[in-house]
């Protein structure tokens, strides 16, 4: 990238690790926890542990970060910390679907909510966002960076807004905030075990500023704070904003629903209110639509920088943006919209992805050991705890997954095979596996 292309700085970067988070889980995932947990309490233990989860993900990520700051997300990380072909296979599954599926499913809810309300085909508004968004993304930096904030900060006031109105209602919910009698039974439950795993999937996303670090001013400093601060955010707001839904709304009109929101603001509001409100949603995933447009292609553009079959997706154009690399996860997009094949997609990569994560924690661990001496611009809040809270976690949510999803599984690791396969093919333009840290 041209050393005079502006950069972001932490406003933007936070709002890049926030509107990556905040998309269809929060939304969605309420309704189908209240069918097996439906009591207040173990909900709200559900999502603050997630939070907890995550910041100690992201406390990890955010040093780890700081020691190599450059753009590729897991890709680049990976590669650095333990070997390349385990970088190649994290970002061969960004690339492929990783960011793509993720982006389908948020299109396809907005154009849901949308053809509910205006009784429109639900494809057509899914389609023309995704291509909008894209096209926005070709260009300047500058430009880009308040595209996101703005719609991302728009969508925070709006949770906000949403929770004021919904604790600010007569408060017809019909759950309970304090310990009841049976809570700890549903703690240690399945039906929590399921619920948790669903959550998670909600907090995915903290991670989004390590994609696009050489587009951060600083960004062995900014980023490791763009990571805290969106996570801590998106805690708060997660919490404020599912037990407003549960304050206000009866758990029978909530349980079973996807639409949580557009469901509590018609409980609120009346149906003309519920039906703004469904619509101020479904624009509020735009910015998660835009901030996974702007980290995918990264991925692309820093594998095309290490291989030379890559190279192509690596070029930028007059404004510093991978545009091909953009285009290649557009084009993946628009046809997982159309074969509406990226529910499964989603839940065969989202065990790679845990994977993934995994493997940059302990890299924190393995770094320090092997490396003491590194500089280190952030370090690990309560290291070594941290890291192994969550790479416990993830050990438990992985093999959950791997349990109730089998098939889908296989799936992912004959995508890895393939990507395998991929990497031996490659011409390497500089040797990764000599590279170290100086």
């Amino acid at each position: 990238m041209d050393k005079k292309t502006a950069k972001i700085g932490l406003v933007t970067a936070t709002a890049i690790v926030v509107a990556n988070m905040i998309g269809t889980g929060v939304f969605g995932s309420l309704g189908y926890q209240l069918l097996g947990i439906p009591s207040g309490f173990p909900i709200m233990v559900l999502w603050i542990i997630g939070g907890v989860v995550s910041l100690c993900g992201a406390v990890c990520y955010a040093e780890i970060a700081s020691i190599f700051p450059k753009s590729g997300g897991e890709y680049h990380l990976l590669s650095r910390t333990w070997k390349p072909l385990i970088g190649f296979l994290a970002g061969w599954i960004s690339v492929t679907v990783g960011f793509a599926a993720p982006i389908a499913a948020n299109a396809a809810l907005m154009g849901s909510y949308l053809g509910r309300i205006f009784e429109i085909p639900p494809l057509a508004p899914a389609l023309i966002v995704v291509v909008l968004v894209a096209i926005i993304h070709l260009g300047k930096i500058k430009n880009i960076g308040r595209f996101q904030s703005v719609f991302t900060y728009a969508k925070v006031a709006l949770i906000l807004v949403l929770g004021i109105i919904c604790f600010t209602s007569v408060g017809a919910g019909t759950v309970s905030f304090l310990p009841q009698e049976g809570d700890l039974g549903l703690i240690t439950s399945s039906s929590f075990a399921i619920s948790f795993v669903y959550v998670l999937y909600a907090y995915t996303g903290w991670n989004a500023a390590v994609y696009m670090m050489d587009e951060v001013e600083k960004p062995e400093k900014t980023v490791p704070l763009a990571l805290l601060i969106g996570t801590v955010v998106v805690t708060a707001l997660y919490v404020m904003l599912n037990a407003s839904f549960l304050y206000s709304t009866p758990v029978d009109k909530l349980a079973g629903e996807a639409e949580v929101g557009f469901v509590a603001a018609e409980q609120v509001l009346g149906a003309k209110g519920g039906m703004v409100m469904g619509i101020l949603i479904s624009f509020g995933l735009i910015s998660t639509i835009s901030s996974m447009t702007w980290a995918g292609p990264r991925v692309a553009a820093a594998m095309g920088r290490d291989h030379q079959r890559f190279g192509l997706f690596a070029k930028t154009n007059s404004n510093g943006i991978p545009a091909l690399a953009i285009g290649l996860q557009s084009v993946i997009v628009v046809a997982l919209v159309l074969s509406a094949s990226f529910d499964q997609i989603i839940h065969y990569v989202q065990a790679l992805l845990t994977i993934s994560s995994l493997m940059v924690v302990a890299g924190v661990i393995y770094l320090r050991i092997k490396h003491p001496d590194w500089d280190r611009p952030y370090r690990a809040w309560a290291y070594p705890l941290t890291p192994l809270i969550f790479a416990a976690v993830s050990i438990y949510v992985l093999i959950f997954q791997i349990k109730e999803k089998p098939v889908e599984f296989l799936f992912g690791l004959g995508t890895m095979a393939i990507g395998i396969i991929f990497y031996f093919l490659c011409s390497r333009t500089g040797s990764l596996e000599s590279e170290t840290k100086s």
